[in-house]
């Protein structure tokens, strides 16, 4: 990170240390704190349901402050995660320091870190979110001396009074200006806040799914960001939603992450782009073409789609956007640009031409080096995901990619480049896999393919435990079927309403 990016850099405390967040310590904490009148510090860190939970310090006193930051504090570890028995339940909560951030919400000068959890004997705890990520990361680079990176596609719908002026289009929505598309604003004043926690933003925009029910408006948005390290990918997507929910209630307004909030409508996912990373490169085109290592990771994800419903995918409604014949993906395929596919391999920058100086012909063409930008996107998950959880679960299957013997012949037995709902491929569309279609058919995926995942002791046999426990407790093995009006899909909605 350049002089220019530091003193650029959206985050105060990054901003003010002069210092990119990795490189933080406690004398730089120490430093900020007290040059900013800071009076209380928030430790976060995210429970067995996903969300962000918080533990308030008030600071004194150097000495507290000091202790805290070095120490942690010690909390009740069976009222966060239902794999913890009450009988030995005290964790230890430590906070990290790269992830500090000033409380946008507060009126009190608030500092706030993310936190990792360390049991009785000082270890990190096997099967806490953050540090299930951090082994798979570890795993997927001693197999395949790449670092794992990894951003997230937040989609989320905005919901208030309509007042009938400039009604938008039903569906619409696509990236739609005011005044027709109400939400702009606050979409905006969302990626300020993530962006000073830390997060970095691609872009933002309203999405597809806009109506009017019973005289209030829904209206779609998305925030997409920059492919970053996965730990840290994790950390942006579980603070900004943290970041849209405290500001929306400031607001007045609601918000839902829910993968779909009513019939006939566009339902919100949280699409997965990933790469792979050597030596500050970008391993994923080769001569401007897909890379056989790219190819490999992608078979993994093929071979493993079924049981990663089970990290991203977590309660029913999820499988009410998963539906066949939608642009939510059903099938087990891969393509370029193919919407209808799991995983798609977006427009890369790979035609070898500078179209700026097209576009602006005062600008000199130039040759700039554009094979950063080239991912994958894995479509399945939505807002119900546990992050952590996800993020690790794909960074599994794009390890296990390269320890399939057969990787090659499985990308090209699953490669898609057509409409698969078109009637016309329908013979096409017979040859692939299909996705589970309930909590309880994804619990049982994860349960033939869970070795792959508690290989190198990335996942906790006691967290696999836990998640088929939580996903068939469901009982929804039949609810997509049974499930016959609009009346009763909305009451479903309303209980998963405020997932993840």
């Amino acid at each position: 990170m350049n002089n220019k990016e530091l003193m650029m850099n959206a985050n105060p405390v990054v901003a003010f240390i002069q210092k990119p967040a990795s490189q933080l310590t406690r004398d730089d904490i120490i430093l900020f704190a007290r040059e900013n009148d800071i009076s209380m510090v928030n430790f976060m860190y995210p429970g067995g349901d996903g969300k962000l939970k918080t533990l308030n310090f008030v600071v004194t006193n150097l000495a507290y402050l000091e202790t805290i930051l070095t120490c942690g504090e010690r909390v009740d570890g069976s009222s966060l995660f239902s794999f913890i028995q009450a009988d030995s339940s005290d964790l230890y909560v430590i906070p990290r320091y790269s992830t500090a951030f000033v409380d946008p919400f507060a009126e009190i000068p608030t500092l706030c870190f993310l936190c990792s959890f360390f049991d009785k004997e000082g270890k990190a705890l096997e099967s806490a979110p953050e540090h299930t990520l951090a082994k798979a990361c570890k795993a997927f680079r001693d197999v395949t001396g790449m670092e794992f990176h990894a951003m997230g596609e937040l989609e989320y719908y905005v919901i208030f009074k309509d007042d009938g002026l400039f009604p938008a289009v039903d569906q619409h929505g696509y990236h739609e200006s005011a005044p027709y598309a109400k939400a702009n604003e606050f979409r905006a004043m969302c990626m300020k806040y993530i962006a000073q926690a830390g997060g970095q933003i691609k872009y933002g925009h309203s999405e597809v799914g806009n109506f009017v029910l019973d005289g209030v408006v829904y209206e779609q948005n998305e925030i997409e960001f920059l492919p970053v390290e996965a730990q840290s990918a994790a950390d942006q997507l579980t603070v900004a939603k943290w970041v849209i929910r405290n500001l929306a209630y400031k607001m007045g307004l609601n918000v839902t992450f829910a993968p779909k909030i009513t019939t006939g409508k566009a339902g919100s996912g949280l699409h997965i782009h990933m790469r792979m990373m050597k030596d500050g490169r970008n391993r994923m085109l080769h001569n401007g073409q897909l890379s056989e290592d790219a190819r490999r990771m992608i078979a993994g994800m093929m071979d493993l789609a079924p049981s990663i419903t089970a990290f991203g995918n977590k309660n029913p409604m999820s499988y009410f956007r998963l539906v066949p014949h939608q642009e939510a993906p059903t099938n087990v395929c891969w393509g370029d640009r193919n919407r209808s596919v799991l995983v798609r391999v977006p427009l890369g920058w790979t035609a070898q031409t500078d179209m700026s100086s097209m576009a602006n012909p005062l600008e000199q063409e130039q040759r700039l080096d554009t094979t950063m930008k080239q991912t994958v996107e894995m479509r399945s998950p939505d807002g119900s995901a546990d992050v952590y959880q996800l993020i690790a679960g794909l960074c599994v299957a794009c390890r296990h990619g390269f320890e399939m013997d057969n990787a090659l012949e499985v990308a090209e037995r699953t490669y898609v480049n057509v409409n698969i709902h078109d009637k016309a491929n329908a013979e096409r569309l017979s040859e692939l896999q299909q996705l589970p279609d309930s909590c309880a058919a994804s619990a049982d995926c994860l349960q033939r393919q869970r070795r792959v995942y508690e290989e190198y002791g990335v996942f906790s046999p006691a967290m696999i435990d836990g998640i088929i426990h939580s996903l068939k407790a469901f009982n929804d093995r039949t609810l997509r079927r049974d499930t016959q009006s609009h009346e009763e899909t909305i009451l479903l909605v309303r209980r998963y309403f405020h997932c993840g």
